[in-house]
């Protein structure tokens, strides 16, 4: 079994920025593609960003040319930066894990961390 840590959440205000980090540690061979999910209060959990081993990414139309996905391999962990955030953008995100890209974009990944709160204040 791998575990997934966040951390990075917070208040911000609109326009902010913030940076999300997702720890990999347990059975991590068997993790190769990660990324980011989200829920706001009455929606459903929807795909932030999702990147694979060989860093090819995969973003949602809302946060394209504002969120950026990024992994570092050496410290199992991978990362959203967050620019010009929106109210729209206050969700609790959950990090996913999984051995296929197209699971994790798909949304069924093995693994999910416990969410970290973001809230953008207007």
């Amino acid at each position: 079994q791998a575990r997934l840590v966040e951390s990075g959440g917070g208040l911000v205000q609109a326009g902010g920025s913030l940076r999300l980090s997702c720890a990999a540690s347990g059975s991590i061979f068997s993790i190769s593609a990660m990324g980011w999910y989200r829920q706001a209060p009455g929606k459903q959990r929807e795909l932030v960003a999702a990147i694979s081993r060989g860093s090819a990414t995969n973003y949602a139309d809302s946060v394209k040319g504002r969120f950026t996905i990024s992994r570092d391999d050496a410290k199992n962990t991978v990362y959203l930066q967050m620019s010009s955030l929106k109210p729209e953008d206050t969700a609790v995100y959950y990090c996913a894990a999984d051995a296929s890209f197209p699971v994790v974009v798909r949304g069924t990944p093995d693994y999910w961390g416990q969410g970290t709160q973001v809230t953008v204040s207007s």
